[in-house]
């Protein structure tokens, strides 16, 4: 007698890769508004069908879709800001779908370098390929787990560069402590690392999305949300800077749904421990 186990369903956000696809729907949509805070002209492409088959099955998402569109705006921000004030070389760490090279106003000297896996950038060249970047792009395909070719890459950065702007877009949330931890003194000993924009999330608000998200996200799942909140990164060389919060940043942008305006309008605490908070550092070398 044989017994035939039914086969399991793939989980629909299979890698990190796959929530690149999902985030660029954020973006797209938000692209397609009439009063758009931004404009990426890439991001429905980037994202594909599966992208848009991700999104819509994250129904908690959908309604919180404003803290992507915060988190894009600050970004950009943050970038705009470091480049005009002397980063000649922004490095971004797990890029994913980033299109910033090819939609912001940058100086055609910028050096902008991606760090991804194989698969994700003959992906995005497939899409990009006949697109011309503002600035020089260079893409370095690195597995940020291999400590000693993240070491051997940013030591070669460091030595070309005067000032180095770090991006880390949507990687710390998925990262045990200590590997933050790690990645930090990485970044920190190398003097050309001047600036880290890195967003982040209070333990309130991983509880809520594990609680809401975790059949989703069950092969990704949520890790990093420190209760000492931004001054975390002061244990691996980098003090805050500016710390903004993607609500009240949504509620500027007037994305925010009516009710939640009002809680916008409430003080920060400045660590958020249980309370729900997320949002946007940016961070300096602590020397």
């Amino acid at each position: 007698m044989s017994c035939k186990t039914k086969p399991t369903a793939e989980p629909l956000i299979r890698n990190i890769s796959d929530t690149a696809l999902w985030v660029a729907v954020y973006r797209a949509r938000e692209s397609e508004r009439p009063d758009a805070v931004f404009s990426d002209p890439y991001a429905r492409k980037l994202a594909g069908e599966r992208g848009e088959q991700i999104a819509q099955a994250q129904t908690f998402s959908a309604k919180n879709s404003w803290s992507f569109v915060a988190r894009t705006w600050l970004i950009d921000h943050f970038v705009q800001q470091e480049v005009a004030a002397g980063a000649d070389t922004v490095l971004n760490l797990a890029a994913g779908l980033d299109s910033r090279p090819y939609r912001l106003d940058l100086p055609a000297s910028l050096h902008w370098i991606e760090v991804d896996l194989p698969p994700l950038f003959a992906y995005k060249e497939s899409i990009l390929g006949s697109e011309k970047p503002r600035c020089r792009l260079e893409r370095v395909a690195v597995d940020l787990s291999d400590v000693a070719a993240r070491r051997a890459l940013f030591a070669r950065i460091s030595a070309q560069s005067k000032r180095v702007l770090v991006i880390t877009e949507g990687l710390l949330v998925y990262l045990e402590r200590e590997m933050v931890l790690s990645l930090g003194h990485d970044l920190a000993s190398n003097s050309a690392m001047q600036r880290w924009i890195v967003d982040l999330q209070s333990p309130g608000l991983l509880k809520m999305l594990q609680k809401k998200m975790s059949d989703q996200m069950a092969a990704t799942p949520f890790r990093f949300a420190p209760p000492e909140g931004p001054d975390f990164f002061l244990k691996c060389g980098w003090r805050p800077l500016e710390v903004r919060t993607l609500m009240k940043v949504a509620a500027k942008l007037k994305r925010l749904p009516f009710i939640m305006r009002l809680f916008a309008a409430l003080p920060d605490a400045k660590v958020a421990g249980n309370r729900p908070w997320g949002g946007i550092c940016l961070l300096g070398r602590d020397s």
